[in-house]
């Protein structure tokens, strides 16, 4: 019997020892904040391949204490002809109906919101001058959407004045706003963590009450977050429309980002999906597509995908990137059919 104890001693610490000299050190993340401080969790590193392994389930194995989700949206417009459609309906929560259930599921839920949303809003479906019931809010809500980027073209289109309107409306349903000129820079804390969120716009800038894509004004604010902050998620809307793949200038403005501290960036903007990169370890999305849009007259202005990215404490260990499909003018529905959610995901994965 002793022997048999030895033995497995022996193996034991035989193994200890190997793990120690053949595990990579990044793959060891400590626990940073006092909490269960004797543990050690392995995390892989993450890298585009394992992006797409459809395979998030070995997340449920961490500390669910620790373990946050933020979702990231497309380019959400409820004017024009979305607007019209929750008014034919009545129902401010129809564009969302079908995809609350994901949205809702997040610890933090972050979108683009691209049109001011006023009383007395003229309703039409078409026009490149934006505005929304301001009744559309409680849509928002409903979807679950925590906080908001008004760093877009659009955003501003109805002047300061609209903005100012637009930031109240969302305050008084518990929804917060970045990507304004006098306030870019909101933090909300979940699981210990704080996460800061900015937003840019590089679009037919500047736009009034809007804060626009200045390289010093990205990294003065991206500095002042990295302050106050554990985790920076910056938002451009950035880049020619309809186009499959990033232009020179989101690369610079994206890589610029990260070298100036932020860990996470992400664009819309093009109203097609484009792909992601991995920079200095970092991971740029560079367009999620459309998300809540009336462009319904090409398949690709239908598509998008919704954005989940799941951390463990302030590291990035995992994206879970859902195909979406915009039916009926505004409403979004996920993409069942296996065929489409591959061709999607691979507009993700596409090399420039």
């Amino acid at each position: 019997m002793k022997w048999v104890v030895l033995l497995f001693c022996v193996l034991f610490l035989g193994l200890g020892v190997y793990l120690f000299f053949h595990l990579p050190p990044n793959h060891v993340v400590k626990q940073p904040y006092g909490i269960l401080e004797s543990q050690e969790v392995l995390i892989p590193d993450i890298t585009q391949g394992n992006m797409f392994d459809n395979d998030t389930s070995w997340t449920a194995t961490l500390p669910a204490e620790f373990i946050t989700s933020v979702l990231v949206t497309g380019d959400i417009i409820p004017a024009r002809s979305v607007n019209s459609q929750v008014l034919k309906y009545n129902d401010f929560s129809w564009p969302y109906l079908k995809t609350a259930d994901i949205t809702q599921n997040a610890d933090i839920t972050f979108a683009d919101l691209e049109t001011p949303l006023i009383k007395n809003c003229p309703v039409t479906n078409e026009g490149m001058i934006f505005c929304g019931d301001s009744r559309n809010v409680s849509g928002l809500k409903f979807a679950g959407i925590d906080v908001v980027t008004m760093g877009n073209n659009h955003a501003g289109n109805w002047g300061e004045e609209g903005v100012s309107e637009t930031v109240a409306h969302l305050k008084e349903n518990g929804i917060q706003a970045t990507g304004l000129q006098d306030n870019n820079l909101i933090i909300i804390e979940k699981n210990g963590v704080k996460f800061a969120f900015l937003g840019f716009n590089d679009i037919s800038s500047p736009q009034p009450g809007v804060a626009a894509a200045d390289f010093e004004q990205i990294k003065t604010d991206i500095k002042k977050a990295k302050e106050e902050a554990d985790y920076v998620i910056v938002q451009f809307h950035w880049g020619a429309e309809y186009r499959d793949t990033p232009d020179s200038r989101q690369i610079e403005l994206g890589r610029f980002a990260v070298d100036s501290g932020a860990d996470l960036v992400i664009g819309n903007h093009p109203h097609w999906i484009q792909p992601i990169e991995l920079y200095k370890g970092k991971l740029i999305t560079y367009a999620h597509g459309n998300y809540i849009f009336d462009q319904m007259w090409s398949q690709e202005t239908r598509e998008g995908v919704l954005g989940k990215y799941i951390f463990y404490k302030n590291k990035l260990i995992d994206v879970e990137y859902t195909p979406i499909q915009i039916d009926d003018y505004g409403q979004a529905k996920p993409v069942v059919e296996d065929a489409q959610k591959k061709k999607i995901l691979q507009k993700l994965q596409k090399t420039f």
